[in-house]
């Protein structure tokens, strides 16, 4: 509804403090307007509306409504109130506020993470009823879990527990998880369940679904359409349904009265915001928890270091069940050479891509009439290249990026090492720690390992899993089913053999959680398998000497993350610490730094170059800058909050005074290396 020609003061409340979608970090804050009469009925707090800015209409949100401003000079008016939706809850207007300052971001840039767009014609239609609540499930899957039925009880009574759930191999954990959002819903209140994935999303939703019902339940996903999507978001606002099940950005789904937040596997890139200001799900989940005492889960295969880190400090409690339950669940592991007599049966299986042990457990599956899942790192055909005398990555000469074959076949019969970053083929290429021209493979692709596999099992069908065709199940029964990580289709029953290659060429990645990502996708994979009791095996192509491996050989994820946190603790990395990333110019850092007032503990590292493979867009931050360079800003725990005040300040200082350059600012990046 637009202003008449007469304007005329609202009686009550007639100043409307309002924040205006503007991506400037100066600009980041309430400016008061005039609420006209005509609008006084619709310009609640929550509501989106249109003001004059600087000359021009912007979009913004309507916070609050009082009697006076504290601004001295003649304010403006409030243009239009965009629908009556008050889309903004007191809830989600507080955490926006969190994250931003937890991130060092602008509202704006949060809010536009948080609200879907509108769409006028979904936001007419009228509200569904709201479903009966049902009768609270049993939830006896949960006492295989050492205080699981404890946890269960407090959540029954409407107690706000906070753990750490570590999920059984070949757990049911979409169940489970069901279990506990069904809990909640028989209270009469709600539950946010975040996944990494559609896969997963589909998974949880059905089986909140059955126990339930269709009504109560809301799916949110980026891939729907923006109709359908601003749908499902307006029932979990309108409170007709009481689970909403979506991918990171449903972690801020304006549900009333929160019972429950779920996170699962929240190591998953995927849970990390690709925009400004980059917030990772789980962070907005534990802010949520903290500010609305509401219950959490933080669930998963594995464990990742912060995870753990909530645990040491009596945040969250562990959900773990004892070694003799782990032990009935958990299939067999195998890994290269663990022993001295299979290293003299299989002198090779060091060097071999398939060794012996991996072929004896797939065939022995397929015999059994069970199916055997082969997880490889990458999809494709040849993508990187190492060392063929000593297996060292093969770099670049030039910028030190990954080598890897341009081609299938090149000019003389082999492909032509050319570096993935900047793009420079090298033909005479040499390794550079032991001087030797040969090449070899490091991850061969899903689409050759599934050659290679047909021809070795002539008459056993293959399916692939990956890329855009991605598998959520598969029939039970003899196959082979190739699949890239986190791809990885369920076979009901379980599979007999599940064949985990190129283990080395994970763990040899140059990041700080190549560890642990590589354990996490191993354990994904893992608990598809049956138990060893039922002839369930896992062959992992590594070393069976290496931290790793014997964390999965024992099955064993808190241990791999305690270990993960203490070394990260010894080298001053996340998240015993805190630390900035930031990223530009060389001269636009520079004067980002001299304009902030940095906690005087802070370490600066840097600046370094960063190679175009492993930047990040600089989607919603202004023009990437030619030559882009990283600086690190390194503080204790207890100065995070002052190190984000004060890069968020001096973003601001820079903005207002129009200074040249885009810098982006992430706080604890997801990727450190």
């Amino acid at each position: 509804m637009a202003v008449s020609a007469e304007r005329e003061p609202a009686a009550d409340l007639p100043i409307a403090r309002v924040i205006p979608m503007l991506p400037l970090a100066h600009l980041d804050r309430e400016f008061d307007y005039r609420v006209p009469r005509e609008l006084d009925e619709l310009a609640q707090p929550g509501v989106r509306v249109r003001v004059r800015f600087a000359g021009r209409l912007v979009d913004g949100f309507l916070v609050e409504r009082v009697e006076t401003s504290e601004h001295p000079g003649k304010l403006g008016w409030l243009d239009k109130v965009v629908g009556g939706e008050r889309v903004l809850t007191k809830e989600i207007a507080a955490l926006v506020d969190a994250v931003a300052q937890r991130y060092a971001g602008t509202r704006a840039d949060v809010l536009r993470l948080a609200i879907p767009p509108r769409h006028a014609r979904v936001e007419a239609e009228q509200a569904g009823e709201r479903a009966p609540a049902p009768e609270s499930p049993g939830c006896e899957a949960w006492t295989s879990y050492v205080h699981g039925e404890a946890f269960v009880s407090a959540v029954r009574a409407g107690r706000g527990p906070r753990a750490v759930w570590q999920a059984l191999p070949g757990e049911d954990w979409p169940a489970r998880l069901a279990d506990l959002a069904a809990v909640v819903v028989a209270r009469g209140r709600t539950a946010v369940l975040v996944v990494p994935d559609q896969k997963d999303l589909d998974r949880v939703a059905a089986a909140c679904v059955d126990l339930v019902g269709d009504d109560l339940v809301v799916p949110l996903a980026a891939g729907l359409g923006p109709a359908m999507r601003y749908r499902r978001w307006l029932a979990a606002l309108r409170g007709t349904a009481r689970i909403v099940v979506g991918t990171r950005s449903s972690v801020f789904a304006p549900v009333p009265d929160l019972g429950l937040m779920a996170v699962w596997d929240d190591g998953d890139d995927s849970h990390s915001e690709p925009r400004s200001p980059y917030p990772h799900a789980r962070e907005v989940a534990l802010l949520r928890a903290h500010a609305s005492g509401c219950a959490l889960v933080l669930g998963g295969h594995a464990r990742t270091a912060e995870a753990q880190a909530l645990v040491n400090s009596g945040w969250a409690h562990d959900l773990v069940a004892d070694r003799a339950e782990v032990r009935a669940r958990a299939p067999q592991v195998t890994a290269l050479a663990d022993s001295d007599h299979a290293l003299a049966r299989d002198p090779g299986a060091r060097a071999a891509r398939l060794p012996a042990i991996a072929f004896a457990a797939a065939r022995e599956a397929l015999a059994a009439g069970a199916g055997v899942l082969v997880q490889v790192p990458r999809r494709g055909y040849v993508p990187s290249l190492a060392c063929g005398k000593c297996r060292a990555p093969a770099r670049c000469r030039r910028c030190n990026g990954p080598m890897s074959l341009a081609s299938a076949v090149g000019p003389d019969g082999a492909g032509t090492p050319t570096c993935r970053w900047c793009g420079v083929a090298d033909a005479t290429h040499r390794c550079n720690a032991c001087g030797s021209r040969s090449l070899r493979a490091v991850v061969v692709g899903a689409g050759r390992t599934a050659e290679e596999l047909g021809r070795a099992f002539p008459g056993v069908p293959v399916r692939t899993s990956g890329g855009s065709e991605v598998l959520a199940t598969v029939k039970p029964g003899a196959a082979l089913v190739v699949s890239t990580v986190g791809a990885e289709p369920v076979m009901p029953g379980g599979y007999g053999a599940v064949l985990l290659l190129d283990g080395w060429a994970l763990l040899g990645r140059a990041d700080l959680r190549a560890e642990e990502e590589t354990l996490r996708r191993w354990m994904t994979a893992g608990s598809l398998a049956r138990p060893a009791g039922e002839g369930g095996r896992v062959v992992v192509v590594a070393d069976s000497s290496l931290p790793t491996v014997q964390s999965l050989v024992r099955w064993d994820p808190v241990g791999a993350a305690q270990a993960q946190l203490d070394e990260r603790a010894e080298v001053r990395f996340p998240p015993t610490v805190h630390i900035a990333a930031v990223d530009g110019s060389r001269e636009a850092i520079e004067t980002l730094l001299a304009n902030a007032q940095l906690p005087d503990v802070v370490e600066q590292l840097g600046p370094v170059p960063l190679p175009p493979g492993e930047r990040l867009p600089f989607a919603g931050d202004g023009p990437e800058p030619a030559e882009v360079e990283r600086m690190l800003l390194r503080v204790p725990r207890g100065s995070g909050g002052a190190l984000a005040r004060a890069l968020s300040e001096a973003q601001a200082v820079r903005g207002a005074r129009r200074e040249s350059g885009s810098v982006r600012v992430q706080i604890d990046p997801v990727r450190i290396g």
